[in-house]
């Protein structure tokens, strides 16, 4: 299995992790589908959101995986005074990755990331790895520091 950009920072960093393979469905590339193939609780699969704040540009937001993203908090959050949602088709564009492949980690650019501060309620949250397919298992003090995240209350 080759290692995606997300495993070799963390790597570099000397994070422990896991890698959770599943078998992916085209149809459907939703964090609950996600969490169903790998056995693993809704609220503890993290989706990654990109959004443009109207003042410093794209941020990431990690939020449980049946949540919704508040882009008011967010905008607040991040010191702007809105942001919205980036279109689909520029995910890739922006990021390097594609949709149901998002990861927080290893982006094209550094862009803020933020985690919302349920992910602390568990030992461990799942992210993308940056593929499609397979999932990264970590503390969620880990991803704040690999991904220089910060913590907010982000959902609606």
């Amino acid at each position: 299995m080759k290692k995606t950009n997300a495993a070799r920072i963390l790597d570099r960093l000397k994070i422990s992790y896991e890698i959770k393979a599943y078998k992916v469905d085209p149809d459907d590339l939703s964090a609950v589908n996600v969490a169903a193939k790998v056995n693993m609780n809704i609220k503890t699969i993290f989706k990654t959101l990109v959004a443009r704040g109207d003042k410093t540009g794209v941020l990431m937001a990690c939020i449980p995986g049946d949540d919704e993203l508040d882009l008011k908090k967010l905008a607040a959050i991040s010191g702007n005074k809105r942001a919205e949602m980036v279109h689909m088709k520029e995910i890739q564009g922006l990021t390097g990755y594609i949709r149901g492949g998002c990861s927080p980690l290893g982006a094209k650019k550094n862009y803020p990331v933020y985690l919302d501060k349920t992910a602390f309620k568990w030992p461990q949250i799942a992210i993308s790895a940056g593929m499609r397919g397979e999932q990264i298992l970590l503390a969620p003090a880990d991803l704040v520091t690999a991904a220089h995240a910060e913590t907010a209350d982000l959902l609606k």
